[in-house]
């Protein structure tokens, strides 16, 4: 299983909107997905226009090529994009050690 980390920055004062919009995006595009498992978006206390987004994904392939190439990512840009205030930044990560 693969971890995608989205470290995402919003224009100040839209916090409602881009909130209702990614949890949108999330159950409408992202959740019907090849490979997608599950996400959780938290907001940054100490910036609160920063959000991070992690997804848990099966595969490598299933974030990069089969969504980011698919037809589900524009839909998806198209209900989040509008928000951010620069490109988010996204890496990828697997696990190394787990406590249970």
């Amino acid at each position: 299983m693969i971890l995608e980390h989205a470290d995402i920055t919003i224009a100040p004062g839209r916090n409602a909107e881009f909130e209702e919009a990614i949890r949108r995006g999330i159950a409408t595009v992202i959740a019907k997905a090849e490979g997608f498992r599950d996400a959780q978006v938290h907001r940054g206390i100490e910036s609160p226009e920063r959000y991070l987004l992690t997804i848990h994904w099966d595969t490598l392939e299933n974030h990069t090529v089969d969504f980011r190439g698919g037809p589900l990512f524009p839909q998806w840009r198209e209900i989040v994009g509008p928000f951010f205030a620069k490109p988010p930044v996204v890496e990828h990560f697997e696990l190394a050690t787990q406590h249970p």
